[in-house]
C-alpha cells in the first residue's frame, strides 16, 4: 500500500547536419541547453566511460490522465477522492504501440537486445547500459567532462542531442544528456544556528492564534508541540495508524537519518514516541549509515518533525544512492549519473514523498516536464507531494543589484528571478517559510517565491494569483513570468527548529523545515479522513485554492528580497512569499470531513 503523504533551454538557430542513423534515418536536433556559468567544459569524455541512459517515451494519453487527476482532486467534482489504481495510471501513460515499436527498432539497430532492457511497468521508460562512444553515435553528439568551479563537482554531459527525425514524435527525453546538476541537494537546504542553544532566548508574551494558546518560548525555539499549538492540532489523536495511513520522507547524497538522534529527539520533545522507528526503503542501492558523524542535518530534520508530528503513523525513509562528484580518470572513469529519476521510478510504486530542489533554469525543460508529469501520476493515485519553495527569496537572497547572481543562462546575461524546481511543478504543493508568533515571512533568509518560467498557471490558481498580480502592478516587471505558475502554494514555520544531530541539540532553519511540517499536517488530515471511511486527499491544490482557502492563516508581513531587488511583499490573500498562508488544522479537518 502506498503512503498517503510525502513529504533554460536555448533554441539556437544552428544548422545541424543530419547524420545517417542505422536504418537509413537522419538525426535531427532534439534539444540544446546552455549550462550555468560555473560549469566549465574541460575535455572530451573518455570513449569507454560507462553511461546508464534512460529514455522517456511520449505518453499520447497524458491529457486524459490530467483530466482524471483534476476530476479526483477537485472537491466540487462528483469523482472527488476516487483515485485511480496503479494499473489504470499505467494504462494512461503507456506509449503508443507504433512509438514503442519504432524506438525498439532503433535500439536494435544500435546493437541492443530490446527484449533484455529494463522497462517501467507502463513501458514508457527504458534503461540501457552503454558507453560514451556508443551514446555519441546514438545521439549524434559529443560528451565532455565538465567541472563546476564553485562546487568542485565533475560530470560527463553534452549540451545538445539528436535522435533520428522519425523518433521525435515518440521520444521525450534521453537522460543524462543536458542535465547539469551534480546531484540533489547541492543548494544549502538548511541554515544552522550553532551559536544559539534551544530554549535560551528571552520569553515574550504572545497572543493566542488558535483555540490552543501558543507557548511563548515558541517565538525563539520551534518544537513539535509549538507546531501543534500554532496550527490548532493539539487536540487531535491519530486514529488510522493501523488502517493504511503512512508518511514518508526521502533523502539523498549522504543525508542519513540517524536513529539514535531520533530517539534523543523523542525523549526530549515527543516522549510518547520513544522506541518507535521507521522503515528504510533503499532506492538504487541507497544506504542509511548509522555512523554518528554521518548523520545528516536535513535528513534528521525531516524525520524528526514529519514523524514527530504524526506519531504513531507508520513512517518510511526512502534513501537514494547519490552520484557523488567523481574525480575523472581517463583510464578508469567512474559513473556520474543523476539519481533523481531513480527516485521517481520508485515513487510510482509506493505512495508518500518529500524531495528537494534546484534553480529551475538549471533543469532542462524536457527533464522538468517529464518529472512533473510523473508527479501527476502520483497525485492521481492519491499521493500528496510537498516540496520546499527554496531559501533564496526570488533567487539569491541578495537585494544589491551590483552583486546579484541571478543571471539567465540563455546567453543574454540579463537579470531574472530564479524560481525553484520541483516547487514550480503545478502537480505538487510548494511550501514557503514563516517565523515568529504571530507569524511573518521568514527573515534570516528569503522564503522562496515567484513564478515558473516553464509551467503555465493552472486554472485553480487564477482566483488567488490574479489579484496579487494586479496589486503588484509594474513592480519587478520583466523579471518574472506573470502568466506562469505561482510559488509557493502555502507556508509553515521555517526557522529556529530544535533538532538533534550527532547527539546534540541545535537550532536549524530553512523551508526544508516548513515542508515536512506541512506534510505532517496533511498526514493528520488523511488520518481523519481514513478514520471516517474516506480516501486520502491526494493532490491538494484544487482543494486548498477553493474550499479550503479560508482555513489558512493569512501572512501579511514580510518580503523575499533577491536578484538585486526587494522581491515580493506579503499582502492580504495569496502572495509570492508565503502563498495562501499557514494551516489551521481544526478548520481544515472540518472541511476535509465535509462538516464545514
Amino acid at each position: 500500500m502506498l503512503p498517503k503523504c510525502f513529504l533554460a533551454i536555448v533554441l539556437v538557430a544552428v544548422s545541424v547536419q543530419g547524420s545517417p542513423a542505422a536504418g537509413g534515418h537522419k538525426h535531427a536536433l532534439k534539444e540544446t541547453f546552455t549550462p550555468a556559468k560555473e560549469w566549465v567544459k574541460r575535455r572530451p569524455a573518455p570513449p569507454d566511460h560507462d553511461l546508464t541512459l534512460r529514455i522517456s517515451l511520449k505518453q499520447p494519453n497524458f491529457n486524459k490522465l490530467e483530466e482524471h487527476l483534476y476530476a479526483v482532486s477537485d472537491p466540487e467534482s462528483p469523482r472527488y477522492g476516487q483515485h485511480l489504481s496503479k494499473e489504470q495510471v499505467q494504462e494512461l501513460v503507456a506509449p503508443s504501440s507504433h512509438g514503442l515499436s519504432a524506438v525498439n527498432d532503433w535500439l536494435a539497430s544500435m546493437g541492443f537486445d530490446v527484449n533484455g532492457l529494463v522497462r517501467s511497468p507502463s513501458m514508457d521508460w527504458l534503461k540501457i547500459e552503454t558507453t560514451v562512444k556508443l551514446a555519441e553515435e546514438m545521439l549524434n553528439t559529443t560528451y565532455h567532462v565538465w567541472d563546476n568551479i564553485k562546487t568542485g563537482d565533475t560530470l560527463v554531459r553534452t549540451t545538445s542531442w539528436s535522435v533520428p527525425e522519425h523518433l521525435h514524435e515518440h521520444i521525450d527525453l534521453v537522460h543524462p544528456t543536458t542535465m547539469f546538476r551534480g546531484g540533489l541537494q547541492r543548494k544549502a537546504a538548511t541554515f544552522r544556528k550553532l551559536d544559539t542553544a534551544p530554549g535560551k532566548a528571552a520569553v515574550m508574551s504572545i497572543p493566542a492564534t488558535s483555540p490552543s494558546a501558543v507557548d511563548p518560548s515558541c517565538n525563539t525555539t520551534i518544537t513539535p508541540t509549538c507546531l501543534l499549538e500554532l496550527y490548532n492540532a493539539t487536540q487531535y489523536k491519530v486514529q488510522s495508524a493501523l488502517k493504511g495511513n503512512k508518511i514518508a520522507i526521502s533523502s539523498y547524497l549522504g543525508q542519513f537519518t540517524n536513529i539514535k538522534d531520533l530517539q534523543l529527539f523523542y525523549e526530549a520533545l515527543r516522549p510518547e514516541a520513544v522506541g518507535s522507528n521507521f522503515t528504510v526503503v533503499s532506492v538504487n542501492g541507497g544506504q542509511n549509515s548509522q555512523v554518528p558523524s554521518q548523520a545528516g542535518d536535513e535528513a534528521n530534520l525531516d524525520a524528526q518533525y514529519a514523524f514527530g508530528l504524526t506519531f504513531p503513523t507508520p513512517a518510511t525513509v526512502f534513501t537514494t544512492a547519490g552520484s557523488p562528484p567523481f574525480i575523472p580518470d581517463d583510464n578508469t572513469p567512474t559513473n556520474s549519473n543523476e539519481p533523481y529519476l531513480n527516485v521517481c521510478f520508485l515513487f510510482l510504486k509506493p505512495r508518500s514523498i518529500d524531495m528537494q530542489r534546484d534553480d529551475e533554469q538549471t533543469v532542462p525543460p524536457s527533464f522538468a516536464q517529464t518529472v512533473c508529469n510523473s508527479f501527476a501520476q502520483l497525485g492521481a493515485r492519491g499521493v500528496t507531494l510537498t516540496f520546499s519553495s527554496g531559501d533564496g527569496g526570488v533567487g539569491d537572497n541578495d537585494p544589491d543589484p551590483s552583486t546579484t547572481t541571478c543571471i539567465a543562462n540563455d546567453g543574454t546575461n540579463r537579470t531574472t528571478f530564479l524560481p525553484e524546481f520541483p516547487a514550480s511543478c503545478p502537480f505538487v504543493t510548494s511550501v514557503g517559510g514563516t517565523v515568529n508568533v504571530p507569524e511573518v515571512a521568514v527573515t534570516r533568509f528569503g522564503s522562496g517565491g515567484g513564478f515558473s518560467n516553464y509551467f503555465a498557471r493552472p486554472a485553480y490558481q487564477d482566483g488567488a494569483v490574479l489579484p496579487f498580480l494586479q496589486s503588484v502592478g509594474s513592480t519587478n516587471q520583466g523579471l518574472f513570468n506573470a502568466a506562469a505558475y505561482g510559488i509557493p502554494d502555502v507556508s509553515a514555520q521555517g526557522d529556529n527548529f530544535e533538532i538533534f544531530l550527532q547527539g546534540q541539540a541545535m537550532l536549524i532553519g530553512g523551508t526544508s523545515a516548513a515542508s515536512p511540517t506541512f506534510a505532517g499536517i496533511v498526514a493528520l488530515l488523511n488520518d481523519a479522513r481514513i478514520a471516517a471511511g474516506k480516501p486520502s486527499l491526494g493532490f491538494l491544490n484544487p482543494l486548498i485554492y477553493s474550499k479550503a482557502r479560508k482555513a489558512f492563516n493569512d501572512i501579511t508581513v514580510g518580503s523575499n528580497p533577491g536578484c538585486g531587488t526587494q522581491g515580493f511583499s506579503c499582502r492580504a490573500g495569496w502572495d509570492a512569499v508565503t502563498g495562501l498562508g499557514t494551516p489551521n488544522f481544526g478548520l481544515l479537518e472540518q472541511i476535509v470531513l465535509g462538516n464545514y
